[in-house]
This record gives structure tokens, sequence and C-alpha cells, in this order.
């Protein structure tokens, strides 16, 4: 297999182009083999194999630079950058990671995990460069779905005035998790759509070049007509070279492309198209499932173990009943329709459904206009991307007090995503926030409730709840939510134990194993961080002296850090919570038992501080 002799870029420039061909099939039988045992995102990763081989024979790395933007796409360009015998832990705790990490290897730019940020980082590494005196290329690769993130475009129109050499390569494959939507994606299918004549200029410019005077001439007049063919030249107009489209799977095509690239003076975009899923049937049929997967079996893409009803789907089939009663609930996604658990809604409510593509911050503005117009909007986000509208949330929601409803999905440990992705801090930035009510369900019945409630609150509310499903742990009918009030789910005089969300049934199961020790412990369900109430906690605690917080985020200002600051006595205290670091990837079950959130590592704690 040439894959076997493929170790670096170096090696990659030794091979003929019908070597590199095969080796792409190679790499995506590599890819399909090794994610069906670890689970990845796949379909991406199966849509850039020509494009990153072509990228690492024509340029030079790691003097070179290339700043994959979100990352997920970047496991070819691991395996092709020395961790390709690492990928049986892809992912996994101690393994290596899914996403572009600059302390994993020299080849790796930028940490990169969130969507839009490459073209600003790579902008900022190519004025570094001049002013420093050196002469490498830099490179950001961003797909078409993270081109709709404000920060993207932000960046664009910086780079097209700079006149800084810097090149960026679009793939375009009109997918971002779900399909693209917008004007962005309605100029990049007039683009697609000039193709023919893109091709014809590139035949009449090899003819003319050797005719300087006539070559400009002409150039000039295809620039007029070319107005005619593609209306909207929205790249070249405000100051990039543009080239292409080019075929994202010709790596002949694409060599030729970058290698001219290298020749022009000033910002190249360089617009590449390619399938996302290409190479494997079920991912190229539905890329937007097979976008990031669990295990699978290859024969026919199901996965290798059954699918549990979850947090995101159950949030779907309530908002449809809740807006089958209110027609004045409106649902907003930023390109996470599946993800998120709307699919349905948007089916039963086109009207009432909004897809502002990877633009967390519009979105949350979006609803802030929507609330104080008399509407009630749903904007489920996940808990990392939604630090990206801190902003928003002070200023366009908190500020004036607007009845939003924020479901922050996959809060706490996400687990194999890692760094970027670890929803670990909502709790801490969303309780510094005025008029901010912030709740959290112990299971689904729960969090239907919730959801009903912060609806027709009217006030700004975010419920927070974690990937997967319910805990398997069966509790009785919870009590009517109301607002900053705590629910009592069992009695004890030794131990308080306050716990949130997903992290009440362990509560639970650690009150069970004390009680057969004989310390009888009481359990509180917070269900509010803010408000919090602290009547039933101190009540409480005037009996059993000893609280035990738990929580799924940063120990720092969450939920063990609030109650504390706000105790009426002095008692001993016991914070279970991730600690002050970035918690890398592998699974939640072994991220849990690492840092002591499992049961019994709780209950073993407990049980050492109570007795010693």
């Amino acid at each position: 297999m040439i894959l076997d002799k493929v170790n670096y870029p170096k090696d990659l420039k030794e091979l003929s182009l019908k070597e590199k061909n095969e080796l792409s099939q190679e790499i995506r039988d590599f890819l399909i083999e090794n994610i069906s045992n670890t689970g990845g995102h796949l379909a991406s990763n199966l849509g850039v194999v020509e494009l990153t081989i072509a990228l690492l024979s024509c340029f030079d790395l790691p003097n070179d630079k290339i700043i994959w933007d979100v990352g997920h796409q970047a496991y070819v360009h691991k395996i092709l950058t020395g961790r390709k015998n690492k990928f049986s832990k892809l992912r996994q705790i101690d393994g290596i990671a899914g996403f572009p990490r600059t302390s994993e290897s020299v080849y790796d730019s930028f940490d990169t995990g969130h969507s839009s940020t490459s073209i600003s980082v790579a902008l900022g590494m190519a004025r570094a460069r001049d002013i420093l005196n050196k002469n490498n290329k830099i490179i950001a690769v961003i797909g078409d779905g993270a081109l709709t993130g404000g920060m993207a475009l932000e960046a664009l129109n910086d780079a097209g005035i700079s006149k800084t050499n810097l090149i960026v390569v679009l793939n375009d494959n009109e997918m971002s998790i779900s399909k693209n939507t917008g004007g962005m994606a309605r100029i990049l299918s007039k683009l697609r759509s000039g193709k023919g004549y893109l091709r014809r200029r590139e035949k009449i410019r090899k003819v003319v070049m050797h005719v300087p005077f006539l070559y400009k001439f002409i150039i000039r007049v295809l620039r007029s007509i070319k107005t005619l063919f593609i209306k909207n030249m929205y790249f070249e107009d405000i100051g990039f070279k543009y080239l292409g489209p080019v075929n994202g799977h010709s790596i002949f095509e694409l060599e030729e492309i970058f290698n001219r690239a290298q020749h022009i003076n000033g910002p190249v975009l360089i617009h590449v198209a390619t399938e996302k899923g290409r190479g494997y049937g079920p991912a190229l049929k539905e890329p937007n499932r097979y976008h990031s997967v669990s295990p699978f079996n290859i024969e026919d893409g199901t996965p290798k173990k059954v699918k549990v009803k979850d947090y995101s789907s159950v949030l779907g089939e309530e908002l449809v009943k809740l807006a089958k009663k209110d027609k004045k609930i409106v649902a907003i996604t930023a390109a996470m329709e599946e993800g998120t658990g709307l699919c349905e809604f948007a089916k039963a409510y086109p009207d009432r459904f909004f897809d502002v593509e990877i633009a967390e911050q519009h979105g949350l503005t979006l609803a802030a206009g929507m609330a104080i117009s008399g509407l009630k909007p749903v904007i489920p986000i996940y808990s990392s991307f939604l630090q990206r509208g801190y902003d928003q949330l002070i200023h366009d929601i908190c500020l004036q007090n607007l009845p939003v409803t924020i479901c922050v999905d996959r809060a706490g440990c996400v687990g194999n995503d890692g760094e970027t992705h670890q929803g670990l801090y909502d709790l801490s930035y969303l309780s510094t926030i005025p008029n901010m009510n912030i709740m959290a369900p112990k299971n689904f019945e729960e969090f239907k409730m919730m959801l009903e409630y912060a609806i027709n609150l009217g006030k700004p509310v975010a419920i927070r709840y974690p990937r997967g499903g319910e805990s398997s742990y069966k509790f009785n009918k919870s009590n009517k939510i109301e607002l900053g009030k705590c629910e009592l789910i069992k009695k004890g005089n030794q131990l308080t134990i306050v716990a949130l969300g997903k992290m009440v049934s362990y509560a639970c199961l650690v009150a069970q194993r004390l009680e057969q020790d004989g310390i009888i412990a009481e359990v509180i369900n917070a269900r509010f961080v803010k408000p919090l109430d602290m009547t039933m906690i101190n009540k409480s605690l005037s009996k059993t002296n000893t609280l035990v917080t738990i929580e799924d985020n940063s120990i720092k200002s969450g939920l063990g850090e609030t109650i504390k600051a706000q105790l009426n006595k002095c008692c001993k205290i016991i914070n279970f919570a991730y600690p002050d670091q970035f918690i890398k990837h592998g699974s939640i079950d072994d991220l849990e038992k690492k840092y002591g959130l499992d049961v019994d590592s709780m209950y073993k704690e407990i049980k050492k501080e109570i007795f010693k």
C-alpha cells in the first residue's frame, strides 16, 4: 500500500500523480475503518482527501502554515503528518485529538474547534510574517458553512484591503452540518454556475499570456464580461484575487491552482468544490447525519449501539406540542437544525423556524428583536458555542429583560470533542448577567416542565441540559416549577447534598451508598442556579452542618461557589466540579472518573472527609 510509505508531507512530494490518486482511495478506506471503531467526524474528512494531499504536496510544512477552520476536517492532515498509527485512539483519553492541537504536532499551526476563525488567524500570522521579514506561505482553509459566520466576513473585509500575501481556500460542499441557506450560499451558487465561463477564461489566458499588452487588454474585457455571467463577484470586489471554482477531487487541478496562487501578490481566494462524504455511500447520501458519528457498521452505516432518546429530541418534540397551542412561539437555530432537535419543528412550522447559519450572535439578537415585538423565541445553542454570544446576551436580551428562552444544549462534559467543545463554563458566565434566570432539569419530565415554564415566564431564561439521555435512576414525580425554588428529593440529618441537572441522579446514588454506612444524607435538587433557593439550603444545613455540592461545570463561579458565597453560617463544605483548567478529550465516563465526578469516587471522598 502507498499509505504505508507515506508518513510526512515530504513523502508526498516523491509520489506521481497516479500514486496520489491511489493514495486518496487508501486514505478513505483508512478513515472509514478507523472511524467506524472510534466514532468521529466522517463526512467532512471524506470530502477533503484530495484537497489535503494537494495542499501538503504544494506547500512546505511546517514552515508554511495551514489553518483549518473548525478543524474537524483535519483527520487527513493528521494521517499525513506522522499520526496515522495513533488513530486507534482518536478522541479517546490520552489519544490524539479530533481537532488540530499545537501541543500534538508542529504541523498543527493553531488550535481550532469553533468555526469562522481561520481567516482572522491567517491574516494575523501573515502580518506577523511581514513584520518579522519572513517569507513563508499562510493558508486558511474554510468551509462555505463557516463563511456564514460574522467573524469570517469581518476578516475577509480586513484582508481584502491589506495587500498582504495570504491564501484562503474556500472548501465549498454546500453544507455546514445541515444544508446551507442564506445570502452567502446564494453567492457561491452563482459562482459555481459560472464555472464554464471561468474555464474558457483560463484557456484564453494560456494562449495570450505571452503577449503582455494583449493579455492585459483581454483580461480587462473578460473582467467586464464576467459581471454579465457572474453578477456578484463578491470576493474580487472586496480585494481578493478569485481563482476557481476548481474540482476539489482532482489533485492535478488543485496542485496547478495552488502553485499558481503562490506567485500572486496580495490576498487570493481559491474556490474549491467538493462533496461531503465522498467515497462512502451512506455518508454521501446523508452528509449531515454522518458529519459526526458514533462507532458504526461499515456495511450499511448503522450505529453499533442503539441510539437512546436524548434531551435534544425531547426539546424538539415538546416544542412542537407547545407551538401548536401558542402561535407566538418561534424557534431559531445557528446551522444546527438536526443537532439541536428542531427538524420536526421546522417541518411543522416552517414560517416560525429560522436558520441563521453559523451566526450565534445574530441569532440571539434576532431573538431579542422578536421578543420585544411580542413573540416567544426559543433558541437552542450548544453551550460551547453560546460563549460566542456573550455580548448579545448582556446587551440585547438581559439589559431589556426580554423573554427569550435559551436552551443550552451539550452543557457539562461532552467528552470526545475535547477542550473546545466542553460545556463547562455556561453556569459561570451566565450567572454574572443581571436578569438572567438559569435552570437545569434532572430528567426529561422536569425538562418538559421547565421548557413550558420558561417560555411563559416573560423573562430571559437559560435551561442547561447535557449531551445524551436521562439517567436510569427513577425519581418520583417532579414538583411544580416555581421561580428560584429547590426541590427536596430525600430527607436526611447528617449531610446536605445539593446537586444540579444530571448530577442529581449521581447525588441520589451517592446518598444510597452512604446510607448503607449509616450516614443519612439530605438530597436537594437545586433546579435554579439563579435565583438560588438559599432558604431551603440554609434550613437543611441547620440540621446537618455539612454541605456537598455536585455539578458538571467548572469549579469557578459555579453552583458550589455561588452557594458558599451566600451561606448564613460556617460549615464543612465539599465541592465536586471540574477543575479550573481546560478538559481534554475522552469519553464522558473516563473523564468523570479522572476528575472524581463518578459515583464511586464521590462516595469515597465524602466518606473520607466525614470520618477523617
